[in-house]
């Protein structure tokens, strides 16, 4: 199948926009914290949601709305979470209510995400005021992409967007997203807040069955603190302006939908893991060999999860029997005695364990590998076929500095 990469982030789908503005949650008048990403016609939605029982507002209202497998607008405000508020649904609701009067559309017909601080009532009044200004900020350009992608960012030093291209029963569809992330990030769904659009034309089921398949391996396997948000959120919306006949059932261009959606989601997932707070390095860890993929999955996410490991990567340092010790605690079976390791970046390739044990290596090596912005740690279980990658960064000074007055 061909995906290419293109332009366009959220809006490069036919008959989205999107945009932003601030409405004053966010004390810096320089950054938006209110977004619109808006379908010029009813959508098949999906969502998945955050496991940890501490859920935030929006995602009760979000859930409620997207009961029947439609939707045409998400909104969002970064700067508050809207999570732990006796009036937080109410809330959410009312960002509906105001928004689907503004778009004369249903207020069912509209999905809502907040993110930021948790536990502090969220300011309504900045967000009815600047109803109207949002979806006069609405484009179909770059810029609307843009303008929703800087809105729903809290922590986040940098815009999180892609987009690709696919071919569906000799269709051309696009499909695009944003998302945001940086802390607080140990998906067991998803991420923080993404946002994908796609103007392929899928049926509600096949889609919530498609998004579930791709973020099995490419949200679900990011970790950057081992830290599971309260309102973890990923959605999309299909609204079949493409003019493919309906993927209504796991057959056909079902694959190559997926496999589209699957890429799309690489891409944004090791996004938010080289953006990690503090972090100066994506860390990506690819296990092979395995007797099974889920001995695959749980030992590259034990790897990138371990703090130890993550700061041996800061400090550049070979420190490999971290990767072992990582490996060894994994909840799953398999010999220690067949396992490989390398270190890898693009300055080269350092074998640093066979069978268990350490190799003589260069440290001149490993220190060249290392210092590049981009590490991967291959493991070889010498046990089966199966595989997994598995994302991450490293842990820094910053990252403690960021955590310790994000409130204040």
């Amino acid at each position: 199948m061909n995906i290419r990469e293109i332009p366009g982030g959220v809006c490069a789908a036919g008959g989205f926009s999107a945009g932003g503005v601030h409405c004053g949650i966010r004390k810096n008048t320089s950054k938006r914290d209110l977004a619109l990403i808006l379908s010029d016609t009813p959508c098949a939605a999906a969502a998945c949601y955050t496991r940890n029982k501490v859920q935030g507002a929006p995602i009760a209202v979000t859930r409620e709305h997207l009961e029947d497998g439609h939707a045409r607008a998400v909104i969002c405000n970064s700067g508050n979470a809207n999570t732990c508020n006796a009036d937080g649904v109410q809330k959410a609701k009312m960002m509906c209510s105001a928004l689907a009067r503004e778009l004369r559309i249903g207020e069912t017909d509209i999905a809502v995400a907040s993110t930021g601080v948790i536990g502090q009532p969220l300011p309504i009044d900045p967000i009815l005021q600047n109803i109207t200004p949002l979806v006069r900020s609405l484009s179909a350009g770059p810029d609307g992409s843009e303008a929703a992608g800087t809105a729903i960012m809290t922590t986040d030093t940098r815009l999180k967007e892609a987009a690709v291209e696919f071919t569906l029963g000799g269709k051309t569809c696009r499909m695009g997203g944003i998302c945001k992330g940086s802390g607080m990030i140990e998906p067991n769904m998803a991420t923080m807040l993404c946002f994908i659009t796609t103007d392929a034309s899928v049926s509600p089921d096949i889609l919530q069955q498609a998004l579930r398949e791709s973020i099995r391996t490419t949200f679900n396997m990011v970790s950057i603190d081992g830290d599971t948000s309260t309102n973890d959120t990923i959605l999309i919306l299909a609204n079949g302006k493409a003019g493919n006949a309906e993927i209504a059932s796991a057959d056909g261009d079902y694959a190559a939908f997926t496999e589209a959606l699957r890429t799309l989601c690489e891409t944004l997932c090791r996004m938010i893991a080289k953006d990690g707070e503090g972090a100066t390095k994506l860390i990506t860890c690819t296990v092979r060999g395995a007797d099974g993929e889920e001995t695959a999955r749980k030992i590259a996410k034990s790897v990138i999860k371990s703090t130890l490991f993550k700061c041996a990567v800061f400090g550049c340092d070979a420190n490999w029997g971290r990767i072992l010790c990582a490996i060894g605690y994994t909840d799953a079976e398999f010999d220690i005695s067949r396992v490989s390791v390398w270190l890898s970046s693009p300055a080269g390739r350092v074998q640093v364990c066979e069978r268990g044990a350490g190799v003589d290596f260069s440290e001149d090596e490993a220190l060249a590998v290392l210092q590049q912005d981009e590490v991967t740690v291959e493991v070889e279980m010498g046990a089966g076929d199966a595989g997994a990658t598995a994302w991450g960064c490293d842990m820094t000074y910053d990252y403690v500095k960021i955590n310790g007055d994000y409130r204040t």
